[in-house]
């Protein structure tokens, strides 16, 4: 574990020296990626011992106007539930995303399943992804200056593919580590049309997360979050601050691109239902850019498993 989190610091130094940061939007960017661990990286379902629900939506680049035609502003949906199979040392997952990217949109309908193996202290987790991508190409939205152009078109056209992954996912009471690669199967949507490609590029994740117990009421948990397509990657670093398990703020900086403050708070007695938001300010590039990004999340955990009753240890490991 040590001799790869070394070699790991060194890859992200060499590509924090390079200038290739600009990571194409094939997958979902999230501030609040720590309350959503499951997007990134299958291996996470079922590993907190409960059953997991999480609804998500993210407006990007509030107030952006395009160049010619109103709008325009990338948009995120997503639904994720993610459940442990107790009998079979598993877990499922499941993540409904909805990506909107000017006249494209994107919807992902992946089934994860995970095989869970306790580890001394650790839980170690593997998992397998698979479901289907679909792309939505609005012509309308395009201003073609070729007429000849072979994409210029009217209407919607759609375009389904295949998708897997394999994640893999380290926790114990204070730390987690997920490594997982996306879009093995070479997939391409060409509509149609010759020399046009738009590939789903594989992708490396890389997250992890340590609590530092402050006091008995406040818990300081940094983490994470590094995406690479080996052409270019993105990297979030977030530090949040929870109270009594109840309140919880911090804040996050997206490289070279936007700082960030997270907020949450947790209702019921159990803390089982949790709210959280997060404000993005632009600091890179705010000329192409409109300048705040916001992400609303409603997060519900059920104590209901699937399969034999298990004793589950609340800790703040578990509750982001």
């Amino acid at each position: 574990m040590k001799r790869f989190l070394y070699n790991f610091l060194l890859l992200l130094l060499a590509l924090l020296l390079s200038d290739r940061v600009a990571l194409g939007q094939n997958d979902a960017q999230l501030t609040q990626y720590m309350f959503n661990k499951l997007v990134y990286n299958p291996a996470y379902a079922g590993v907190e011992g409960v059953t997991n629900i999480t609804a998500l939506y993210r407006s990007q680049w509030l107030g952006y106007q395009a160049s010619i035609d109103q709008g325009g502003a990338p948009s995120t949906a997503l639904i994720t539930f993610d459940a442990p199979i107790l009998r079979l040392n598993s877990g499922l997952g499941l993540q409904v995303l909805n990506d909107q990217l000017g006249p494209q949109n994107n919807l992902n309908i992946l089934l994860a399943y995970a095989y869970h193996l306790e580890l001394n202290d650790y839980k170690l987790s593997f998992a397998l992804q698979g479901g289907v991508i679909s792309q939505t190409i609005d012509f309308d939205k395009y201003r073609w200056l070729d007429p000849d152009d072979p994409f210029n078109r009217t209407g919607k056209e759609s375009q389904v593919r295949p998708d897997l992954s394999i994640g893999f996912f380290l926790q114990s009471q204070k730390l987690y580590a997920g490594l997982s690669y996306n879009h093995l199967i070479d997939s391409e949507f060409d509509f149609g049309v010759e020399n046009i490609q738009n590939p789903l590029e594989k992708q490396l994740n890389f997250m992890m997360g340590y609590d530092i117990m402050y006091n008995y009421d406040v818990i300081i948990t940094p983490s994470v979050l590094f995406r690479t397509d080996f052409t270019g990657y993105a990297l979030d670093v977030s530090t949040l601050l929870e109270y009594k398990q109840m309140f919880w703020g911090g804040l996050s900086y997206r490289y070279m691109e936007a700082v960030s403050a997270i907020l949450g708070y947790a209702f019921l007695k159990d803390k089982s239902l949790r709210i959280g938001y997060s404000l993005d300010y632009i600091v890179h590039h705010a000329n192409a850019k409109a300048t705040t990004s916001h992400e609303f999340m409603l997060n519900y955990l059920l104590p209901l498993n699937v399969g034999k009753e298990r004793k589950i240890i609340r800790t703040p490991r578990f509750r982001h």
